[in-house]
């Protein structure tokens, strides 16, 4: 499939931002949707990475595209790959949010790239989130969505490397409830997280996709259960699909100065890699 990069280009720079109020009625269904315990009272601080959960358009549903998200070329490029996935990016956190605070995102694209990979063409869409509270600095996320077109049937599917054993490990397991829960807080309708049909004939997956974001999450708790505290930074890459009704693994080991994340199935290979820094 031919790509038009030079048009695609123009979405650079393009910016957009949108507000919401941080409730306790979220934020206690965030903790209930990851079986953790938090104070949900108002000023009592946000759980890691629920700003994932604030600040989405409220898209009507006629005007969603055939895999669920918005139609595309509004604030995204209208990149023409049919398989679109959040790769991973980085976390710098400034000041935590608190409930009952109105949380503003302020984003802007600022990359269109294409790449060659090893089942074809990659357009990589890069995107900076700058959140705010009351005028206070709150997190910066560069968010990286890489799209890419189906593979054709018969394509060689290469080796996959097992996953190496962290020196911590946390088994956690991906049922469909977890996957309907993540999409409903984030207000995201994509198709491949709990349309079985459309996630195995029109996208040639072999069962629903656990999402980018939500594994984040569960590193991210997995890294403030070991260490304790915010981290100052995260940084995140998927390299792997992770697929629902198995058991996903976390595992972690020090490295340097660093806490060393990642998830796998048993036996499988990485499904996403992370990084922790204090």
């Amino acid at each position: 499939m031919e790509i038009d990069l030079e048009k695609l280009k123009d979405w650079n720079g393009r910016e957009e931002s949108v507000s919401e109020l941080l409730t306790p009625v979220l934020t206690a269904r965030f903790n209930a949707t990851f079986d953790r315990e938090g104070s949900c009272e108002l000023g009592a601080h946000a759980p890691l990475l629920l700003h994932h959960c604030l600040c989405h358009h409220a898209v009507p549903t006629a005007d969603l595209g055939s895999d669920g998200h918005a139609k595309r070329g509004g604030f995204l490029p209208p990149v023409p790959f049919p398989r679109r996935m959040w790769a991973g990016g980085s976390i710098r956190f400034h000041s935590p949010l608190h409930v009952g605070e109105i949380m503003t995102r302020h984003s802007t694209i600022c990359d269109v790239a294409i790449k060659q990979g090893s089942s074809g063409a990659l357009c990589f869409v890069t995107v900076i989130h700058n959140y705010w509270a009351n005028s206070r600095a709150i997190l910066t996320e560069q968010q990286d969505i890489v799209y890419r077109d189906t593979p054709t049937h018969g394509s060689a599917s290469k080796s996959l490397t097992p996953a190496p054993q962290g020196t911590e490990q946390r088994e956690i397991i991906i049922s469909p409830e977890l996957l309907f829960r993540y999409s409903a807080l984030t207000f995201n309708s994509h198709r491949i997280h709990y349309d079985l049909p459309y996630a195995t004939l029109e996208e040639g997956y072999p069962n629903l996709i656990t999402h980018g974001p939500l594994q984040a999450a569960l590193l991210a708790q997995y890294a403030v259960d070991l260490r304790g505290g915010t981290p100052a930074q995260l940084r995140f890459r998927g390299k792997t699909p992770a697929f629902v009704n198995s058991p996903l693994v976390l595992h972690a080991s020090e490295k340097d100065e660093e806490l060393k994340l990642w998830s796998a199935p048993p036996g499988g290979p990485i499904a996403m890699e992370a990084s922790a820094t204090w």
